[in-house]
């Protein structure tokens, strides 16, 4: 009997304990009430759309050393631009590097499609301008007298040059066939048989360790699939691609799996316009969506169930305005085209593209925050799955600033752009009035059946140098993590994801470099929104007290004191959201991840109607976040 009763106390005293555990790690059901919190629950995963692949071991070794695949002091943004590199080392750190601060997406630089002169030996002259347009032997001597390119004098085939020995072998299917335009592309990446769609007549060439790719196109940019040479004589283009002795996407796809990392690589970037040099030359168009076509054939032949593809960046850049009419903006119909191979070729991998901001009032051709939504829409509608504006607060041409700051002077850094002024006298609007108004277009959009993702492009540098020179960055210099900061404060209410421009060199130059700043200081608080929300509405249930209170949104804020002021009042008054805050840890839908919430209590009978008030957000140990938060009090 006493064995019994004994046996019988275990099982009492181990059902107890597991209460214990549950109540201690779950959240205890019944009302939340101050100073509690909600976590999200262990097993939620990221949405499918932005969540990155999962990273294959937490730690690798290779001939580049050994390598970390987790990711210790995660940071607001969560994407960078690359440069492409010879090295594959250089890749290895760098990826490591983006990881550790919670990086889950590059997207890499990419190379243009250039047409070329080319002289009566054969030879390819270097371009004469961006987008120059071709010129024949015959048309006499141009002002910047073009010389032979070197890349592709290495370019022979039985004692021809390439371009020769292409002419000589279409002739040889047919007498009246002729190369009309001759085109250059350079990149680092090496194809698959995939880039071919005539092997008859196409293939790689392989001379002292130079790899080419020779790819003929009909000019009237069919790509024809019959691949018929000989029934007729035609007009076509020749496509030289000059490439890597190995394939920097396979390596950087591997590096992806690794890590855990999204990769965009670059599309063939459209030739410019030779007069109108800021926008694409649609004279093009045939070309380059042939090369377009066979890239992406060749991707989706080796990596179309790579989990680290992520989709493809457009590089092409353009200023998004309220374009007259978007079906005659030449840009916009190289896009339109572009696009559509992408979406025939790859189906399912999103076209990310960057497009710049102006808002400058003293500039002409610059946009109002209404303005750049209706481009925003145009832009959508090229097929693009992915708009991520850039900021514009690298470049000087919009600031950072809230509506009741607006008479404020211009930061000292912003004066070489816009002079010794006022943001209102300098802007039409700050970043966060541009992208509110993208993120309702985007709202707008969806109602209408079209379904664009709004990320956030945050610049990493200044306007001038801000010290020694960033690498291959001559012209600027970078900037801090308190700047940046405040660039994620004003934009990420209104974004999926922040990502920036550009790790190298801007996040890697100096000592200690930006990367090593967020590193170390990595759980600072960003505030970026403050919102009036009761008790009883934050719950959700009926019977609570209806106590006011206001619901602060950013990063790492849950546990801060935060601090209300506005003008008039005598002392500001300090919240410890640790004892009198609610917490709340579960994915905001729509917001980046890592946002959290928490909500603390307000007397609102005590603020006067009207006023803005100031939240700043401080850790328990003194660290206060760069940019506080305004809520007007207009209830």
């Amino acid at each position: 009997m006493r064995w019994l009763i004994l046996i019988l106390g275990i099982a009492i005293l181990a059902g107890v304990a597991s209460i214990v555990i549950v109540l201690r790690d779950g959240v205890a059901p019944g009302p939340r009430t101050a100073g509690t919190e909600v976590v999200s629950p262990a097993a939620t995963p990221s949405p499918p759309q932005e969540g990155p692949p999962s990273p294959t071991a937490s730690v690798f070794t290779d001939p580049c050393g050994t390598f970390d695949t987790t990711a210790p002091t995660p940071y607001a943004v969560t994407g960078y631009w690359l440069i492409p590199t010879s090295d594959p080392c250089t890749w290895r750190r760098q990826l490591q590097a983006i990881h550790r601060l919670g990086g889950d997406t590059v997207v890499r630089l990419g190379f243009g499609l250039s047409p070329r002169p080319v002289d009566r030996e054969g030879r390819v002259l270097n371009r004469l301008g961006d987008g120059a347009g071709p010129v024949s032997a015959n048309q006499g001597k141009a002002a910047e007298d073009p010389k032979p390119d070197g890349r592709y004098a290495k370019c022979e085939e039985n004692g021809l040059t390439c371009v020769q020995a292409a002419d000589k072998d279409l002739k040889a299917a047919n007498p009246g066939n002729m190369i009309t335009w001759t085109y250059v592309y350079r990149t680092d990446e090496r194809f698959g048989p995939g880039i071919f769609r005539c092997p008859s007549i196409e293939h790689e060439i392989e001379v002292n360790g130079a790899v080419f790719y020779r790819l003929i196109a009909p000019e009237d940019g069919s790509d024809d699939p019959t691949c018929d040479f000989t029934s007729k004589g035609r007009r076509y283009h020749l496509i030289l691609v000059s490439a890597g002795q190995k394939d920097s996407l396979t390596e950087l796809l591997d590096l992806g799996d690794r890590f855990g990392i999204h990769v965009f690589p670059a599309l063939p970037l459209a030739p410019r316009d030779f007069v109108k040099t800021a926008t694409a030359d649609p004279r093009h168009i045939g070309t380059l969506t042939t090369l377009t076509r066979r890239v992406l054939q060749d991707y989706g032949d080796r990596f179309a169930d790579r989990a680290s593809l992520g989709g493809v960046y457009q590089p092409f850049e353009l200023q998004i305005r309220d374009w007259t009419d978007p079906s005659k903006f030449q840009t916009l119909l190289v896009y339109e085209e572009q696009h559509r191979i992408v979406e025939q070729v790859l189906p399912g991998k999103p076209i990310l593209v960057s497009p710049y901001l102006d808002g400058r009032r003293q500039k002409k051709y610059t946009a109002t925050p209404a303005q750049v939504a209706a481009g925003f829409k145009a832009l959508a509608r090229t097929g693009v799955g992915i708009i991520a504006p850039q900021d514009g607060r690298g470049t000087g041409k919009v600031g950072l600033y809230w509506p009741n700051l607006k008479n404020k002077p211009v930061d000292d850094r912003l004066k070489p752009v816009v002079g010794d002024t006022t943001y209102a006298a300098a802007y039409y609007g700050s970043t966060r009035d541009y992208y509110r108004a993208m993120a309702q277009a985007r709202t707008e959009l969806a109602q209408e059946g079209i379904d664009v993702r709004l990320w956030a492009n945050v610049e990493a540098f200044e306007p001038t140098h801000t010290g020694d020179t960033c690498g291959r960055q001559s012209s600027r210099g970078r900037t801090d993590k308190a700047r940046l900061d405040t660039q994620v404060a004003l934009a990420a209410p209104y974004v999926s994801k922040i990502i920036s421009y550009m790790w190298s060199d801007f996040f890697t130059c100096d000592s200690p470099s930006l990367s090593k700043e967020i590193s170390d200081d990595w759980d600072r608080p960003i505030a970026i929104e403050a919102r009036r929300v009761d008790q009883e509405a934050q719950d959700g249930q009926d019977g609570q007290d209806g106590q006011d209170g206001l619901e602060i949104r950013g990063y790492h804020v849950g546990f801060a004191k935060v601090t209300l002021s506005w003008t008039g009042v005598e002392t500001p008054r300090v919240i410890d959201a640790a004892v009198v805050g609610r917490r709340d840890t579960v994915p905001i839908e729509g917001l980046p991840v890592g946002t959290e919430k928490v909500w603390i209590p307000v007397d609102w009978a005590s603020v006067p109607q009207g006023v803005w008030v100031r939240v700043d957000v401080t850790t328990s140990d003194g660290r206060k976040a760069a940019e506080p938060v305004y809520y007007r009090n207009s209830v």
